[in-house]
């Protein structure tokens, strides 16, 4: 078998192991049980998705405008 087949056989047995079927606890396990304040228990998908503080977007300019700096009188030259 050639370098060109492995390649081709090892993309098409990674492409077999996709999800077929929704998330499902483990046989015997269960979800963790909701937080005393929800008013219901996450499913598996909500439980995967990170709060958004988690992944938070990301801000190009930290200045969304010029301005002038305020005088200070702490900010001395070196001695």
């Amino acid at each position: 078998m050639t370098r060109t087949g492995f390649a081709i056989a090892a993309v098409l047995l990674l492409a077999a192991c996709g999800v077929r079927a929704p998330l499902e606890p483990a046989p015997g396990a269960a979800l963790p049980v909701a937080p005393e304040t929800a008013t219901r228990a996450q499913t598996a998908d909500e439980l995967l998705e990170g709060p958004p503080i988690a992944r938070p977007a990301r801000v190009d300019e930290a200045l969304t405008r010029s301005e002038e700096r305020e005088e200070d009188r702490f900010d001395l030259p070196p001695q």
